[in-house]
C-alpha cells in the first residue's frame, strides 16, 4: 500500500455508461476518459489473454496521459467452447449469436486493471485480475429472440444480451462470485484494488 493523506486522482479509461454508473455505485469522485486503443484480439490469443491485455493496454493510455493518477481498465470477452464471441454490429448477426447460445453455457472473461501512476515502474504500476462469469442461455425460440432484439438493439454487446436490461428474461443462470461482473465492472475486485493502493472508503483511510 501507498499511504496518501489525500486522495489520488482516480479516473475510469471507458466511454461506457454501464461501467461509469457501476463506479458511481463506490461515491468516490472520478472521470472518466475514454482510452482509443485498437481492440482487435491478436492471432491465436485466448480469451482471457485478450481481456487481461487489453484492460491492462486502457489504464495504461490513460495513466500516460495523466501522470500520478489512479486508472481503472476493464474489458470483457464472451467465449462459447472456447471461442471468442463478439460484439455483432447489427441485427442478423446478433440474431445468429442468440440462435447459436441459447440452451448452452457461455463464459464471459472480465478482466480489470487497476494502474497506480504514483508507481514509478511499469512492472509494478498494474494491479489485474480476471473475474469469470459462467452464464446459461434459455433454449428460446426464433420469434422470441428476434422481438427482444427489436427492443433491445443490443449490437454493441458481446453475446447480444445486456442483463442489466430486458435481457436478462433470456437468462436462466448467472454463476459468478463478483455479480456486477457480467455488467463490465467488477466492483468486489476493484474494491480489494483500491484498498490495496490507500483509497479510503467511507470518510476513513483504509487500514
Amino acid at each position: 500500500m501507498i499511504p496518501s493523506s489525500t486522495q489520488p486522482r482516480l479516473i475510469l479509461a471507458s466511454s461506457s455508461s454501464y461501467r461509469r454508473e457501476l463506479l458511481g455505485r463506490l461515491q468516490l469522485p472520478f472521470e472518466a476518459i475514454a482510452p482509443h486503443i485498437d481492440e482487435t484480439p491478436e492471432p491465436g490469443e485466448a480469451p482471457e489473454a485478450t481481456a487481461l491485455r487489453l484492460a491492462r493496454a486502457k489504464a495504461s493510455a490513460i495513466a500516460l496521459q495523466h501522470p500520478g493518477a489512479l486508472v481503472i481498465g476493464s474489458d470483457q470477452v464472451a467465449t462459447l467452447d472456447g471461442a471468442q464471441i463478439g460484439k455483432p454490429g447489427d441485427h442478423a448477426r446478433a440474431l445468429l449469436q442468440l440462435q447459436t447460445m441459447r440452451g448452452r453455457e457461455v463464459v464471459f472473461h472480465t478482466a480489470l486493471c487497476l494502474w497506480d501512476g504514483r508507481i514509478i515502474d511499469p512492472a509494478t504500476a498494474a494491479q489485474v485480475e480476471n473475474v469469470q462469469v459462467f452464464v446459461r442461455f434459455r433454449d428460446l425460440p426464433d420469434a422470441e429472440l428476434d422481438a427482444y432484439l427489436r427492443i433491445e438493439q443490443p449490437y454493441d454487446c458481446a453475446g447480444s444480451a445486456k442483463n442489466e436490461g430486458l435481457g436478462i428474461a433470456l437468462l436462466e443462470r448467472i454463476e459468478s462470485n463478483d455479480p456486477t461482473a457480467l455488467t463490465g465492472l467488477p466492483l468486489i475486485a476493484l474494491t480489494g484494488m483500491l484498498r490495496r493502493a490507500g483509497v479510503p472508503f467511507f470518510g476513513t483511510q483504509n487500514p
